[in-house]
């Protein structure tokens, strides 16, 4: 254990989230109370039935309850302002000024403008996909995708496209993926209406092209694949794969999920790909999750331009325009020509790293995963996958705790919850299927210093120490957040709520009956 957390011990009992007895929002009207007082609002044309017929039950609040309100939300949760190594993720920092930026230059655009009025936000989707056609070598980029998942079913159905139009749909039928791809790749060639072929790894971390070509044949429409894959492991065969599919007539779609640690490494069309996608709510520095929602950044070669999604920004002599009569489009695959904030603030982050910067965090994101490795390693009960492989991980490893799980009973859960009560944010574990028993794979980035991620790894430290002392401070955990370890009532559907009117049905009236 180094100083930092011995200190840190010492000074304190270790992360106190704030705890208020807040009620929800809609708990808190007080009659007459306002914030803002809005001039009477014109009344809407809407169809039949769709007008409400009484006032909808809004809360009555001053600006200040509404401030105060959700500063105690935001005291309870550390978010994402704890030690967050979120791996397979790389969940960036965001930049304040991307978001000043999306509210001062998109305010008053709207997506049904005239193309003739929406020339700057055009030339910035026309530039942004330049800058990402130099990073991967492809012919163009679109937007539209609402996240990663829709990108690689964009995929899928620009595949199908393409095979009809050669004739050759009926008989293409499969696409081939591996165990460690992401599963949303599987999940939308099956979804596209393809067969999915799912190749098991090896001891050295991938599948081998014995493998491959076992399968491979006049049914492939394609293969799709995470290269690195979750576990941080590069497949140094991928041109041999390329070359395998291209020859037996499929098409080859790279999920860059893990671009990270390979930014300005390489280009994916250099390796053979005929299309890629990139996640801008992750790699490119746009916020994800609650902060989304998120796009999915769809590139492809040349050949594969006449099947993107419509409509397509294209520059002309006079401007840009928004190509919508292209009859092999797939047409589309969500409202409009994707998140405009979300594209503008990520064109920001990109612009801002430039080329050098990107090279420059793909070698620290390296760096701090090898590091990590290498501590990790020397941690008591702490192993990590395919312990065989010697070479460097990329951006991120995939370890196990499954030798403390069974010296002490403690879960990879329960010591994720116990290091919450240090100031670190819940951990990843894995996709599915879960192929290491117990696991987490931390992803440092290029965000984390190195005093970040020691004092990441003193808590595991530390935590697996308290699980061989007394495995129930850590059974028990959380202890300094503000509610305790969630229990089976999630399994309950009679319990929980996820909307205002199914918590009012389920323990407002109750509680009134009573």
């Amino acid at each position: 254990m180094t100083a930092p957390i011995k200190d840190y011990l010492k000074r304190s009992n270790g992360f106190q989230a704030a705890k208020w007895s807040e009620p929800v929002v809609m708990e808190m009207t007080g009659t007459g109370r306002r914030g803002v007082v809005f001039d009477d609002a014109p009344a809407p044309a809407l169809p039949g039935k769709a007008g409400r017929k009484t006032a909808p039950a809004l809360p009555e609040l001053t600006e200040h309850d509404a401030l105060r309100h959700y500063l105690h939300l935001s005291q309870m949760c550390l978010g994402m302002l704890g030690v967050s190594l979120f791996g397979t993720c790389t969940m960036k920092y965001n930049p304040r000024i991307g978001e000043r930026a999306a509210l001062e230059h998109l305010k008053d655009l709207h997506p049904l403008q005239d193309a003739e009025s929406l020339q700057g936000i055009l030339e910035l989707y026309d530039n942004f996909s330049d800058f990402l056609c130099e990073v991967s070598g492809m012919y163009q980029f679109v937007f539209q995708a609402g996240g990663g998942a829709d990108a690689a079913y964009t995929h899928a159905c620009v595949t199908r496209a393409y095979h009809a139009s050669r004739g050759e749909l009926q008989q293409r039928d499969q696409i081939i993926t591996t165990i460690q791809t992401h599963p949303c790749s599987p999940a939308t060639a099956n979804t596209a209406g393809f067969e999915v072929i799912t190749l098991s790894l090896e001891e050295n971390g991938y599948p081998s092209i014995e493998q491959l070509k076992s399968v491979v044949g006049p049914r492939t429409a394609a293969l799709m694949v995470n290269n690195p894959d979750d576990m941080g492991i590069y497949n140094p065969d991928i041109k041999e794969w390329v070359k395998i599919v291209h020859e037996a007539g499929g098409l080859c779609f790279y999920d860059h999920a893990n671009f990270n640690g390979v930014m300005s490494r390489l280009r994916a069309r250099e390796l053979g790909f005929d299309a890629c996608m990139y996640m801008l709510h992750k790699t490119f520095g746009a916020p994800k999750g609650g902060g989304g929602p998120a796009v999915g950044a769809y590139g492809c070669a040349e050949h594969l331009v006449p099947f993107l999604p419509s409509p397509l920004v294209v520059k002309t002599g006079e401007g840009y325009v928004l190509d919508e009569d292209r009859p092999q489009s797939i047409g589309r695959v969500r409202e409009f020509w994707g998140n405009a904030p979300q594209v503008l603030k990520a064109y920001a982050w990109a612009r801002a790293m430039g080329a050098e910067g990107l090279r420059e965090a793909a070698d620290i994101s390296v760096l701090s995963n090898n590091y990590m490795d290498h501590r990790l390693g020397q941690v008591k009960g702490v192993s990590r996958s395919n312990p065989g492989i010697d070479v460097p991980r990329m951006e991120m490893t995939r370890h196990s705790v499954e030798q403390v799980t069974q010296d002490t009973g403690c879960t990879i859960f329960e010591i994720s919850n116990r290091m919450t009560d240090f100031g670190i944010d819940a951990l990843w574990l894995s996709h599915e299927p879960w192929l290491v028993a117990e696991p987490f794979t931390p992803e440092a980035g290029e965000l984390w210093s190195k005093d970040d991620i020691d004092y990441w790894i003193d808590v595991m430290e530390h935590v697996i120490g308290e699980a061989y002392a007394d495995a129930e401070i850590v059974k028990t955990a959380p202890h300094n957040g503000p509610i305790k370890a969630l229990t089976s009532a999630l399994d309950d559907p009679a319990v929980w709520a996820t909307t205002w009117r199914a918590y009012e049905r389920k323990h407002l009236k109750k509680v009134a009956a009573e």
